[in-house]
């Protein structure tokens, strides 16, 4: 039997207080949306229809650039209820003959086993409706199934149930397996005889067991149906999903020192007996090899770390390769573009832009390379600098294999380096320099000799401060002189005045 899927995505949010459609807010790296997506596909669900409504051009350009046309879009302009989201589907469901699923844009965790199961009980059970239920820790807000002799009657929504409706653990979670014929024909009959006056799916459950269906349920994990309404919840969300995907990994080999303290995204894929260190952030479409180790603090993103490869504290590295056995950091920095080959080095403080490291390039300290070419073997000293932009435009710096660069060189693109070259501290090179292999160049100017230079600054500098010091004191007795004859001036007050002024 055929299946299609339904996302109800059209919900404002309005508890996030945000900008963002709720369902594009990231968990784990990604868009609420997309594990909801993923899980319809992943149930081989065809057609997969969301339902969008508040922001909806936002969904709709996000889901359209991930999934281009396996995704379809329909509209829910006003927000009266999940009955009526599901009615905008009926026509792009015209003419399908199976189940339909439906989902929430706002659960991302739901296990597609889970629905998997659903879809296979409602096929047994050969009824028209079935759905998810759970028994949370708390039930507040959420409708309670109601059964009676152990089947099925109705779901009543929290705010409409009674007392004794509220005492009940066992809750509806909100995903239904329906079949398509049996879900339009009755959805146009269904009131909003509630306290929200709202057409609820729900309601349907009620009219299936009226008519003598045997309604089905499964039972889900309750951290399964938690929805995220809040930037409270999505932060706690993100914490479970953190969990799980640290136990996924280390239950695939990887060594996480301390998984409470360790930030791995989603889609991150890592390769067995690699480890680990507090404070590590693996993001995006991240790839990491066998036998790597990351240290504390390093931040990687969309990168790919090779086997063997080493990451020392607080490196940052996007959108980069680190090849076999090479190694960055302490406090390197690889940005886009940046690919490090066998056995390349990067060291502290060092960084490198859209630049290729050939094997066994190392650039150990405080260096900028940007858009070059480094050839095998080479040495960059501490210092070194490729200035790749004059203002304009970008220039590329190529230099050949086996050379030594000396300590503060600054080569200005474009320009070349034969191999073997030595270039001596603090040289300057530019594309009119003519060299050959194994050449040595050096720019600085020549060195100048000043005999007794020290001796002769200490004299001038005593000289000075003695100078300095008699003008003071000059100054201070000239004042003193002053002051002397302004008191000789001043009348003198006779006894009686003195008396009275006390």
């Amino acid at each position: 039997m055929k299946t299609a899927a339904i996302i109800l995505a059209a919900g404002q949010g309005t508890r996030m207080k945000s900008g963002r459609a709720k369902v594009l807010h990231t968990l784990g790296g990604r868009p609420i949306i997309r594990y909801v997506i993923d899980q319809a596909l992943a149930l081989k669900a065809d057609p997969v229809i969301v339902v969008v409504g508040h922001q909806g051009e936002q969904v709709i350009e996000y889901s359209e650039q991930v999934y281009g046309h396996r995704v379809q879009f329909v509209w829910q302009k006003e927000q009266l209820g999940t009955a009526h989201a599901v009615m905008q589907a009926k026509k792009a469901l015209s003419g399908f003959d199976g189940q339909v699923i439906i989902l929430y844009g706002d659960v991302p965790l739901l296990g597609v086993e889970t629905t998997r199961e659903l879809v296979r009980k409602v096929r047994r059970t050969k009824t028209p409706v079935g759905f998810l239920s759970s028994f949370p820790p708390d039930p507040s807000g959420y409708g309670r199934v109601v059964r009676k002799n152990g089947k099925i009657v109705r779901i009543v929504e929290h705010r409409d149930a009674s007392p004794e409706e509220l005492g009940i653990g066992e809750v509806n979670v909100g995903t239904y397996s329906i079949d398509c014929k049996y879900l339009f024909s009755h959805l146009g009959g269904l009131g909003a005889g509630n306290n929200q006056k709202e057409y609820y799916l729900t309601d349907l459950v009620a009219i299936a067991a009226s008519e003598g269906h045997k309604v089905a349920s499964v039972e889900a994990a309750a951290w399964e149906m938690e929805g995220i309404n809040s930037r409270v919840q999505l932060a706690g969300m993100e914490a479970r999903l953190q969990n799980i995907i640290n136990t996924r990994h280390m239950e695939n080999g990887v060594s996480i020192i301390n998984p409470a303290t360790v930030r791995i995204e989603y889609d991150v894929r890592i390769g067995r007996d690699t480890l680990i260190h507090p404070f590590v952030s693996l993001h995006g479409e991240t790839v990491v090899g066998e036998n790597c180790i990351i240290n504390q603090g390093a931040v990687i993103t969309d990168s790919v770390l090779m086997n063997g490869a080493q990451i020392h504290p607080y490196s940052v590295i996007t959108e980069a390769e680190v090849g076999p056995e090479a190694q960055v950091g302490p406090f390197g920095r690889l940005r886009p573009g940046a690919k490090l080959l066998r056995k390349a080095k990067v060291g502290n403080f060092t960084e490198v832009k859209n630049s290729i490291l050939r094997e066994g390039v190392k650039a150990n300290h405080l260096s900028y390379l940007g858009d070059a070419d480094i050839g095998e073997g080479t040495n960059v000293g501490a210092g070194t600098i490729t200035c790749n932009f004059d203002g304009y435009n970008k220039w590329k710096t190529i230099v050949g294999k086996e050379v030594l660069i000396g300590s503060d060189c600054q080569l200005i693109a474009p320009c070349e380096v034969p191999e073997r070259a030595v270039l001596g501290a603090g040289t300057s090179l530019d594309k009119r320099t003519s060299m050959e292999p194994g050449d040595l160049i050096i720019t600085r100017p020549q060195s100048t000799i000043i005999k007794g230079f020290r001796d002769k600054l200490e004299k001038d500098s005593a000289r000075i401060k003695a100078e300095r010091a008699a003008a003071k004191a000059a100054a201070e007795k000239k004042a003193g002189k002053k002051d002397t004859a302004r008191a000789k001036k001043k009348p003198q007050k006779s006894d009686s005045e003195s008396v009275a002024c006390q």
